[in-house]
């Protein structure tokens, strides 16, 4: 007999997600969550940052986000809601938790804590999101560079870099949204090794995921067919692409090497730079899988839409492009666990219980 109906591992958007997908199917899953409270990533992202989706587009099921529908939550509305949403699910959710191995011995899982606790369950759901690890790239030079080289996860705000040479490495929104900001500060560039491609937030007066809801292409199982998955363009409420066209920030292709304290561009010529910041994504932080085998060379989930395909009774939420566009959303992770769990957790007349409200 196991002492858990279910274990989850991380207590963020992903996490809260799949507990409540469970808990509607009749199951008691505890989440282990490494950090003080069960909000993810969200508190250290920039002072600035605002979603790209309106409040009505960015709920997790249960409870509808709070506030004018059409308003663009900032970071800290996020952070808030997350808290009301981890109060009301109703779930054993233990912080200061963090997982460092996961075992596996007939049919059941064991999970080990850093702290020394284990846990044991017949499932075990991986929610510790695909943004927990900062991607840095291996640029040419970047290890022997004098200057300061950041992630986009350890930027807060622009007063730091006042009068500093900076090039923002990415071509994403984060990218697009801190080189804006920050040239407002300093000399900035937006490296890239394509030309950045731009959608309006509003194509005929509605935001970009009304039309996307509309047509159906949030809901569009695709993820797991795709053997690259699709690069998005970055929302542009109307300032960017102006901004950039102004050269505050300036686009240019992407260095060809670091010397020093500097770069050389395509052109052949060198300068000299402060800040390299590397706007350059996540990867998903899993290394607490890699003993049990789940997981490919590069660290990345062996998994079809979310359920693994090495063991039986564990699964994944929360990763980017894991069965559809938005799977690493706030509007998506919730599709994605009621998927998992429905498949993990086989109800014996075939019946789905109509999800609650938390309210």
């Amino acid at each position: 007999m196991t002492a858990h109906d279910a274990i989850i591992v991380g207590g963020g958007q992903a996490g809260l997600a799949a507990a409540h997908a469970l808990r509607t199917r009749g199951s008691k899953p505890v989440i282990l969550e490494a950090g003080a409270e069960p909000v993810g990533s969200w508190p250290r992202y920039y002072d600035s940052l605002t979603l790209f989706s309106p409040a009505r587009y960015s709920s997790l099921p249960g409870l509808p986000f709070p506030g004018d529908p059409e308003h663009y939550p900032h970071r800290d509305e996020v952070v808030g809601y997350l808290r009301r949403y981890a109060d009301r699910v109703g779930t054993d959710i233990r912080t200061g938790h963090r997982v460092s191995a996961v075992t596996h011995e007939g049919g059941v899982f064991t999970v080990h804590t850093a702290g020394g606790t284990a846990l044991s369950a017949p499932v075990v759901i991986a929610a510790s999101g695909g943004f927990s690890r900062p991607h840095l790239p291996a640029l040419p030079g970047l290890d022997g560079f004098t200057g300061q080289v950041l992630h986009s996860s350890d930027y807060r705000d622009p007063a730091p870099f006042t009068g500093q040479r900076v090039i923002v490495v990415g071509a994403g929104n984060s990218a697009v949204q801190i080189a804006t900001e920050l040239a407002g500060h300093a000399r900035v560039t937006l490296a890239t090794r394509a030309p950045i491609k731009f959608a309006p937030q509003r194509p005929f007066g509605k935001d970009v995921h009304f039309w996307s809801a509309a047509v159906g292409f949030d809901h569009l199982p695709i993820g797991h067919v795709l053997k690259q998955p699709l690069t998005s363009p970055v929302n542009d409420p109307g300032g960017y692409k102006a901004a950039i066209l102004d050269g505050e920030p300036d686009q240019r292709r992407m260095f060809t090497t670091i010397d020093g304290d500097g770069v050389r561009w395509p052109d052949g010529t060198r300068e000299n730079v402060d800040t390299i910041l590397l706007a350059t994504g996540f990867r998903p932080g899993l290394s607490y899988l890699d003993g049990l085998g789940a997981l490919d060379s590069d660290g990345r989930p062996l998994h079809d839409r979310g359920l693994s395909t090495t063991h039986h009774g564990l699964a994944f939420v929360g990763l980017e492009w894991q069965r559809s566009f938005a799977s690493a959303t706030l509007r998506g992770v919730g599709r994605d666990a009621q998927y998992v769990t429905k498949r993990l957790l086989v109800r014996p007349t075939g019946r789905r219980r109509r999800s609650p409200a938390l309210l």
